[in-house]
C-alpha cells in the first residue's frame, strides 16, 4: 500500500516554501493566532522518586485534576534507554519511502498498527503534517512483530528494553492516581485492563515546514488512552489548552510526559480529566515524539469506579467495550 508521505511533501515544499491547501487550518486553529505569548503557568513537574509517599500521592492528583498532565522526572528509565529507543526511531524514518512503507498500516485495518499519516476523520479533508508509526510492545499475546521495523537491526531490543521500564512507571502512577481518589492502590489498573493492558507504541514524525504558523502536526484532540506516557526529542511543539489558552510544554531533557487519557477520567467520573493538547511544527527542524498509549483489551469494558459512584455523584459516563469508545472516536460519533 502507497503512502503518501508528509515528509515526501516537506522535501517537495523546500523549492516552493508554500504548503498544500489541505494542510492549512482554519485561523481559529493556526498557531500563530490562537498560542498565548504572555506569562503562562508551567505544565507541573513532578519528581517520581519524592521519599513522601503522600506528597506524590497529592501532586499527581492535584496535577491530575487541574490540567489532566504533568511531566516526571527521576522516573527511573535510564538515558541512555530511552536516547536508545528515539535513535532507533529516527533512523527508520530516515529510511528510503519505499522501505517504511514495507510497514505501512493494511487497507482497511480495524487496527491503528502501522506506518502511516491518516487516523481520526477530517470533516473538512483536512491533513495534519505528520506520519507515525504504531505498534504494540505489551503485553506479548498482542505483539504483532509484523509492523517492527527489521532496520535498524537495534530496533526490536531498543523498544523492548524500554517497554519493560514504562511498565514499572506505568505500574507507579497507576498507584498514585488510585490513591489520590481514595481507592486501593491497583484500583484504575484493574480498571484498565490489570495484566491485559495493551502498551501502543506511537512514534510521531513532523518533518521541517516552511509555514509552521499555518499547520499542525496533530489538531487538538485527547488521547482515548487510559494513560499516555511520552518522550519527546528536544524540538519544541506540545501545546496545552489551559483556561481557554494553547500555552507551550516547557521541554525537560529525560522527563517523561504523562497525559491523562479519556479512559481514567471515566473511571474516575470525571475528577481527574483528560487533557485537551495539539502538537505544532518547526520551520527548521523535524519534531519526533514517542507516546506510549497505555489501553484496555478490545472487549474490556471500562466505566466508572463503583466506589466514585453514590447518590450525590451519579455516573457520568456509561461503561463501555473499549473497541467501540475507539471506533466512536475516531469516526466522530458521539458516545
Amino acid at each position: 500500500m502507497e503512502v503518501q508521505s508528509v515528509q515526501a511533501i516537506a522535501f517537495s515544499s523546500l523549492t516552493t516554501n508554500t504548503i498544500p491547501a489541505e494542510f492549512i487550518r482554519p485561523e481559529k486553529e493556526q498557531p500563530a493566532l490562537t498560542t498565548f505569548r504572555g506569562p503562562a503557568p508551567e505544565i507541573p513537574t513532578v519528581d517520581l522518586c519524592d521519599p513522601d509517599q503522600g506528597n506524590l500521592v497529592r501532586l499527581i492528583a492535584n496535577a491530575s485534576k487541574e490540567w489532566g498532565i504533568f511531566q516526571v522526572v527521576n522516573h527511573g528509565i535510564p538515558s541512555d534507554v530511552i536516547s536508545n529507543l528515539q535513535a532507533v526511531g529516527k533512523q527508520f524514518f530516515e529510511l528510503p519511502q519505499e522501505e517504511k512503507e514495507a510497514y505501512a498500516k493494511p487497507c482497511g485495518a480495524q487496527s491503528v498498527e502501522g506506518y502511516g499519516n491518516k487516523l481520526q476523520k477530517d470533516p473538512d479533508g483536512k491533513k495534519a503534517w505528520v506520519d507515525h508509526l504504531f505498534h504494540r510492545t505489551w503485553p506479548p499475546s498482542v505483539v504483532n512483530y509484523r509492523f517492527w521495523p527489521k532496520n535498524p537491526p537495534s530496533y526490536r531490543e531498543a523498544n523492548e528494553v524500554y517497554a519493560n521500564y514504562v511498565r514499572e512507571v506505568a505500574d507507579k502512577l497507576f498507584t498514585c492516581l488510585s490513591l489520590g481518589l481514595g481507592l486501593r492502590g491497583d484500583a484504575l489498573k484493574e480498571a484498565s485492563g490489570g495484566e491485559e493492558m495493551e502498551f501502543m507504541m506511537k512514534i510521531n514524525y513532523y518533518p521541517p515546514c516552511p509555514q509552521p504558523d499555518l499547520t499542525l502536526g496533530v489538531v487538538a484532540h485527547t488521547d482515548f488512552s487510559a494513560l499516555t506516557l511520552l518522550v519527546p526529542n528536544e524540538v519544541p511543539g506540545l501545546q496545552v489548552l489551559k483556561d481557554d489558552r494553547w500555552i507551550d510544554a516547557k521541554y525537560i531533557p529525560n522527563a517523561l510526559i504523562v497525559h491523562i487519557g479519556d479512559q481514567i477520567e471515566i473511571m474516575s467520573n470525571g475528577k481527574y480529566r483528560s487533557v485537551l493538547h495539539r502538537s505544532t511544527v518547526n520551520k527548521e527542524k523535524a519534531r519526533m515524539s514517542w507516546p506510549v498509549f497505555l489501553e484496555p483489551p478490545a472487549e474490556f469494558v471500562v466505566g466508572p469506579v463503583p466506589e466514585l459512584v453514590n447518590e450525590e455523584n451519579p455516573p457520568k459516563y456509561k461503561p463501555k467495550k473499549f473497541k467501540d469508545y475507539a471506533f466512536c472516536k475516531l469516526n466522530k460519533l458521539p458516545q
